[in-house]
């Protein structure tokens, strides 16, 4: 993590995704109700469920859009049939990205992903060809200050597969995606509540951009996050402000 502020770039991300918290719940919605869907409507016994309202609180989602969500995906409402895809490509000097979306028309989809792509300076590319650069993995990121002998001693307890300390005193705690929800509750419990959490796909490098490459790549991204369909973005690229 030497050389950029990996504790920026989460605040950075996170002030993001409060300025656009009304398509936020459209789209959380929708990982709600396929979560629901594949799962079953309680989240005691559905992770993926559990991580979906999780999200939802994050950004302050009302109980009546969650609970509604998951009606629609337990059928108890009518609801449209989502379908998931992912989409792969490459950004400004090849800084790989992965697009994960939930559409009901994969046609009107793969249009607008690759549309964006090409007019903001990337390439979209075939299944799996960055998929090798990022992890699938649960991610939490402690705040700089945080007891890292302590945090360190109950993610090991707890389950986590890895603790790294970032050069700017954050600490990020590494899970199998199935043990997330395990770990993070485990460390709750311990008093180590943390301010970005999720199941994601970690890049295994970066391509730090700043200047016009970093404009221009955040334009890029931007254009992505925009789109209806899209759920998720990945990418190895940091933006230094």
């Amino acid at each position: 993590m030497a050389g950029h502020s990996k504790w920026a770039n989460i605040q950075h991300r996170k002030g993001r995704q409060d300025e656009k918290r009304g398509a936020a719940f459209s789209k959380i919605a929708k990982e709600i109700t396929v979560a629901a869907k594949m799962g079953g409507g309680d989240i005691s016994f559905n992770p993926r469920l559990r991580v979906a309202v999780d999200k939802g609180k994050a950004v302050n989602m009302p109980k009546d859009k969650i609970d509604t969500a998951i009606k629609k995906g337990t059928g108890e409402l009518e609801g449209v049939d989502y379908v998931e895809v992912r989409y792969e490509g490459y950004g400004i000097g090849g800084a790989a990205i992965m697009v994960d979306c939930l559409t009901d028309n994969k046609t009107r989809t793969v249009a607008e992903v690759r549309h964006a792509f090409s007019k903001h300076g990337g390439n979209m590319g075939t299944d799996g060809c960055v998929a090798f650069q990022f992890k699938h993995c649960g991610q939490m990121i402690f705040a700089p200050g945080t007891d890292e002998a302590a945090l360190m001693d109950a993610a090991i307890e707890a389950g986590a597969e890895d603790v790294n300390t970032n050069d700017d005193g954050s600490i990020e705690v590494i899970t199998a995606p199935t043990e997330f929800i395990a770990v993070k509750d485990a460390l709750e419990a311990a008093g180590f509540k943390p301010e970005f959490s999720e199941v994601t796909m970690k890049p295994e490098g970066e391509n730090v951009f700043v200047g016009d490459d970093a404009v221009k790549m955040q334009k890029l991204l931007d254009a992505l996050e925009n789109l209806d369909d899209v759920q998720e973005i990945y990418t190895t690229a940091v933006i230094e402000e």
